[in-house]
């Protein structure tokens, strides 16, 4: 079961420009409650409350009930927004969830066992090509993070989204041949891989100073064998 987090909203009859900055004024951020073929309520969030959620981290992907006047609403944030220079929220819209709704969520990558990879032990770097995986799943399961098992990972090494297991219900969005992870080389290596293959093919070569063929003409210069004794003329005489 997703973990579910309350936040307090009142009403904001008045919406447009002059009405948000007058919240914003009174240390209220506005916000939009929409979906499930409901009309949708405009309502403000106390400033303080929401940053909180907002630094405690994934916040698109939790559920929350919001209490409006004694009535709560489920929902899911969709969008925000920030000021650009300080930082401070400006506005909120959150998705009402109705009974057994399924919603598109972009749930994070958490990478496990980096540490023990034979290639990050040989001097080779953890990589995460892909941060984070679009999953369709029911509204009340959905995965704070999805786990990616780099442990035999060698130099040059990566994992796919076919080599993962993904929460039961859910349904991938993210293209099914996706690399999640590689293990990238040190600097220097491939160089090294080139140098060491190119000494092991001169090898043979160098150390092969081949004799001269049986018969062959012995070199120039060379002073061919002494000749086999010839035995006298005429053969032993008789005492």
């Amino acid at each position: 079961m997703a973990t579910v987090k309350e936040l307090k909203a009142t009403a904001r009859p008045k919406a447009g420009k002059g009405a948000a900055r007058a919240e914003r004024r009174a240390g209220r951020v506005p916000a939009v409650i929409y979906g499930n073929n409901e009309p949708p309520l405009t309502i403000s969030l106390d400033d303080r409350e929401l940053r909180q959620c907002l630094q405690a981290g994934r916040f698109l992907t939790t559920i929350h009930d919001i209490d409006l006047d004694g009535k709560k609403h489920r929902v899911i944030p969709r969008d925000f927004s920030l000021d650009p220079v300080r930082d401070f929220p400006l506005h909120v819209d959150f998705l009402r969830l109705g009974q057994g709704a399924k919603i598109r969520v972009s749930v994070p990558l958490h990478v496990l066992n980096a540490e023990t990879a034979p290639g990050v032990k040989r001097g080779g770097t953890v990589n995460i090509v892909t941060h984070a995986i679009e999953l369709e799943v029911p509204a009340d399961n959905i995965p704070q993070f999805i786990e990616a098992d780099v442990g035999k990972l060698e130099i040059n090494g990566s994992l796919h989204i076919t080599q993962i297991t993904l929460p039961a219900n859910a349904r991938l969005l993210t293209r099914d041949d996706a690399t999640l992870v590689t293990v990238v080389p040190p600097s220097g290596y491939n160089e090294e891989l080139k140098a060491a293959a190119a000494g092991t093919a001169a090898a043979p070569a160098a150390g092969a100073a081949a004799a001269p063929a049986a018969g062959a003409a012995p070199a120039a210069g060379a002073k061919a064998p002494a000749a086999a004794a010839k035995a006298p003329a005429g053969g032993d005489k008789k005492k």
